[in-house]
C-alpha cells in the first residue's frame, strides 16, 4: 500500500488534536484514501519533553526544520504553530521545495494569504487553510466551491469563541463585563492577556480570510476597521434585553456599490435573527448570496479536536489531490488584484446611545439639537436611571452614516450638560 509521509510544525492544542485525530480514525481515513498516512516527523522547540508520550511513539522528534525540509518521503506539512515568525519562512521553504502545506494559522495567511497561494501555484503544490476560520466548521471551501454560483453580498460572522462566551454570560446571569471575563479565563476560553479577543483583532482576522475567499478578493487584516466588546457594561445587555436584542461582537463584509467594507463591531441583534441563538463558544457564519439568498454555518469554532477535524479534512482532501497528479490546481484561490473599499465611515446603520446627563430641565432639548444639527432622527429617548445629580439617557437614533455619529459624539462630549457618552453601539435591523 501506498504511503504518505506527514510533518506537523507544533504540538500545542492543535498539533496534538491532530495526531489524535489521525490515530483515532486511521483506518477510516486510510480505507477511504486507499493508501496508509503515516506521521513521520514532528517539529517543537524541545523535543526531550515528548520522549515518553506515547502518541508520539515511532515519531522523528525534532527542533530543527531542515530534519523535515530535507526529508524527500515528506509530502504533506501541517502549520499549527501559530504567528507570524517562523511559520511564514517554514511556509515558504517548504512550497518552494514542492511539499503541500496545510494552515491553521489565522495570523499568518490573514496578512499573506493571496501571496502563499501564488508562491503554491507557482510550484505545483497545494495549501489549504480551512482550520483558519470557525475551528471545526466547514466554511472556507462551500465559500469557494458549493457557493461559486453566487456573488456573494453579505458575510456576517460570529467568529470568536471568547467574546461570544463573554457576552452569553453577561445575558444569561447579568454578570458584569469583568466577571464574565474573569469566568472566561478561569475556564480557559480567554488568554491571561485578552487583547487579541477582546479588542476584536481575532475576528478581524477571521473575516479578512473570508472576504478574500468568498469576494474573490485582494483583502488583508490591515483593511479591516475594528471595536471591540471592552467598554460593553451590564446595563447595555440589559437595555438590549428589554427591547428584544442581545449584544454581539459582529465580523461584517459588505459588497456596496463603490466598493467593500469591513469592519468588526459589537451590535444589537434582534432576537429573531439567527445568530442571536449563538451561545457559549460557538461559532457562526452568516453568508447573503444573490442567488441562494441567506445561508449559515454554524458549529465549534475552537478546541483540540473540532480544529483538528478541519486540519485533516484539508490532509485528506490533499491526498487525493497526490493520487490524481492535480496539486497546485483546484484550491481555494483568491484575486491578486486589490479592490475598491468602500469607506466604512459611509455605512448606515441605527445606533443606541447611553448617556449619563445632568438630572436638571432643558438637557434633553439640547441633546435633540445636536442630533437634529447632524440630521439625524432620534427614535426612542428614554430616561432609565437616576442616581445623585444625574441621569442615564437610552437613546435609539434612525440609520445614519458613521461619520454622522462620530461627530455627533464629539458634540455631546463638549456640552457641559453630558457627563458621559457611556456607549454608542450599532444596532442590526430586522431585515439583515
Amino acid at each position: 500500500m501506498k504511503e504518505i509521509n506527514i510533518a506537523l510544525l507544533g504540538f500545542g492544542t492543535v498539533g496534538s488534536g491532530t495526531a489524535e485525530a489521525l490515530r483515532r480514525n486511521r483506518e477510516f481515513i486510510e480505507r477511504q484514501l486507499g493508501c496508509s498516512v503515516h506521521l513521520k516527523t514532528v517539529l517543537v522547540r524541545h523535543p526531550e519533553k515528548y520522549a515518553q508520550l506515547e502518541l508520539l511513539q515511532g515519531v522523528h522528534v525534532t527542533a530543527d526544520f531542515q530534519d523535515v525540509l530535507k526529508d524527500p518521503s515528506i509530502q504533506i506539512v501541517i502549520e499549527v504553530m501559530g504567528g507570524i515568525h517562523p511559520a511564514k519562512e517554514y511556509i515558504y521553504a517548504a512550497l518552494q521545495r514542492g511539499i503541500n502545506v496545510v494552515s491553521a494559522n489565522k495570523d499568518l495567511v490573514a496578512l499573506y494569504g493571496p501571496e502563499i497561494i501564488q508562491i503554491a501555484l507557482m510550484n505545483h503544490v497545494n495549501f489549504s487553510c480551512e482550520a483558519s476560520v470557525g475551528g471545526g466548521i466547514p466554511v472556507l471551501q462551500p465559500l469557494h466551491d458549493s457557493l461559486a454560483a453566487n456573488r456573494i453580498d453579505k458575510i456576517i460572522g460570529i467568529v470568536n469563541g471568547t467574546t461570544n462566551y463573554i457576552l452569553t454570560s453577561m445575558t444569561d446571569t447579568g454578570e458584569s463585563y469583568e466577571a464574565a471575563l474573569a469566568e472566561a479565563q478561569a475556564k480557559g476560553f480567554a488568554e491571561a492577556d485578552p487583547t487579541n479577543d477582546v479588542c476584536g483583532y481575532d475576528a478581524a482576522r477571521k473575516l479578512a480570510i473570508l472576504t478574500a475567499i468568498g469576494f474573490r478578493a485582494n483583502v488583508t487584516f490591515d483593511d479591516v476597521l475594528v471595536e471591540g466588546i471592552e467598554k460593553i457594561q451590564q446595563e447595555d445587555v440589559t437595555y438590549a434585553r428589554d427591547m428584544g436584542y442581545v449584544i454581539k461582537l459582529l465580523a461584517v463584509a459588505l459588497r456596496e456599490e463603490n466598493g467593500v467594507a469591513l469592519n468588526v463591531y459589537p451590535a444589537f441583534v434582534p432576537k429573531s435573527h439567527p445568530l442571536a441563538s449563538v451561545k457559549g463558544a460557538y461559532n457562526a457564519i452568516y453568508v447573503v448570496g444573490n442567488v441562494v439568498d441567506d445561508v449559515m454555518f454554524y458549529g465549534q469554532g475552537a478546541g483540540s479536536l473540532p480544529t483538528a477535524s478541519a486540519v485533516m479534512g484539508d490532509v485528506i482532501s490533499t491526498i487525493k489531490h497526490i493520487h490524481n497528479g492535480s496539486t497546485g490546481t483546484g484550491m481555494i484561490l483568491t484575486d491578486v488584484r486589490r479592490i475598491p473599499f468602500y469607506s466604512s465611515l459611509k455605512l448606515k446603520d441605527s445606533y443606541y446611545f447611553r448617556l449619563v446627563v445632568d438630572d436638571t430641565t432643558g438637557v434633553l432639548a439640547s441633546i435633540a439639537r445636536i442630533f437634529a444639527d447632524n440630521g439625524i432622527s432620534i427614535n426612542e429617548m428614554v430616561q432609565k436611571r437616576r442616581f445623585e445629580k444625574f441621569a442615564e439617557l437610552m437613546l435609539i437614533v434612525d440609520t445614519s452614516p458613521r461619520e454622522s455619529i462620530l461627530r455627533v459624539e464629539e458634540s455631546l462630549k463638549l456640552l457641559p450638560t453630558v457627563k458621559s457618552v457611556a456607549n454608542i453601539i450599532r444596532v442590526m435591523s430586522h431585515e439583515n
